[in-house]
């Protein structure tokens, strides 16, 4: 009796060993999908992140763009390209809609096309450009937003 009692003891232990070791095997797979789940979700919000902030900066840049409009004569070329904060390209360009009594082509300026009421008269066709390309300090995938908006002056 005595060498089935220590038989049965080995075989408890055995059991536990191989418990203990399918344990460790399942907490690892848990934690290796967590981790992935993390770094997928960083980037995500990261890209998130600057596409807002580019949503954000053409409103600014379409502002902006009319204060420039403001401040000169009609039909002024203004299309402007600029960087800000090293990481957002931004290119405006613009097309005036006006009547056939401004004349376009001495301002530099490009006539989208003449109207023919004065109710119609003074407006632009603004495209504003976000980009954020890929670099070591941007997101991991290229970013560009397109906005065009048509503008009463």
């Amino acid at each position: 009796m005595q060498r089935k009692n220590n038989i049965l003891k080995s075989f408890r232990r055995g059991m536990a060993m191989i418990m203990a070791i399918a344990v460790i095997v399942i907490m690892a797979t848990i934690m290796a999908l967590s981790l992935a789940m993390t770094a997928q979700t960083t980037k995500s919000t990261t890209d998130l992140y600057l596409y807002e902030q580019s949503v954000l900066l053409s409103k600014s840049a379409t502002e902006y763009a009319l204060l420039l409009i403001a401040q000169n004569p009609p039909c002024t070329n203004l299309n402007q390209s600029f960087t800000q904060d090293i990481i957002y390209t931004v290119d405006i360009s613009m097309q005036y809609i006006y009547d056939s009594n401004v004349p376009c082509a001495t301002n530099g300026g490009t006539l989208y096309t003449p109207v023919s009421t004065p109710e119609q008269n003074g407006s632009v066709l603004m495209d504003v450009t976000v980009t954020v390309p890929i670099t070591a300090n941007a997101g991991t995938e290229p970013i560009r937003y397109f906005r065009r908006t048509i503008q009463k002056l």
